[in-house]
């Protein structure tokens, strides 16, 4: 099983807007419309939030890993997105997020969703991977590298 795998380009955010968690939430699943027109954005942000309310996703060094179960879905969807600014996350060392790996599952997938949050874990845990990610001029470059180291 490879990260890249459940990466699309059109799930690569390379300049959020959002300025907060709730938006950049919002931000975040909004591309999945696209491919599942019949997809609750609504409440795959709420079973979002749900999960920041038990404990921060943002797991400090400027990266979030927000993640949730939806039973909609059919398979597991991964969104990548970049704050050039960064965004106050509460994260673990209360510094802004500008790195954020949106992981949606569905319920029945739960090893499996482990085991890719575990992946996406690793991966930021390289610094030269995220200065990479951090320094892409452009969605394509970003997409490029993505491809590469997942």
């Amino acid at each position: 099983m490879r990260l890249a795998d459940y990466l699309r380009q059109e799930f690569v955010l390379d300049d959020l807007k959002a300025q907060n968690k709730e938006d950049v939430l919002a931000e975040l699943v909004a591309p999945l419309g696209a491919h599942w027109p019949d997809l609750d954005l609504a409440k795959a942000k709420r079973v979002l939030l749900d999960r920041e309310n038990l404990g921060t996703t943002g797991i400090g060094d400027g990266v979030a890993i927000p993640h949730g179960k939806l039973e909609a879905l059919s398979e597991i969807v991964i969104v990548v997105g970049r704050s050039l600014g960064g965004v106050d996350f509460e994260a673990l060392d209360h510094k802004p997020c500008r790195i954020f790996f949106l992981v949606l599952a569905p319920e029945h997938v739960a090893g499996q969703h482990l085991r890719i949050l575990a992946q996406i874990s690793r991966l930021l845990s390289d610094e030269s991977f995220r200065r990479g990610f951090l320094e892409a001029p452009d969605r394509q470059s970003l997409w490029e590298l993505l491809s590469s180291h997942a």
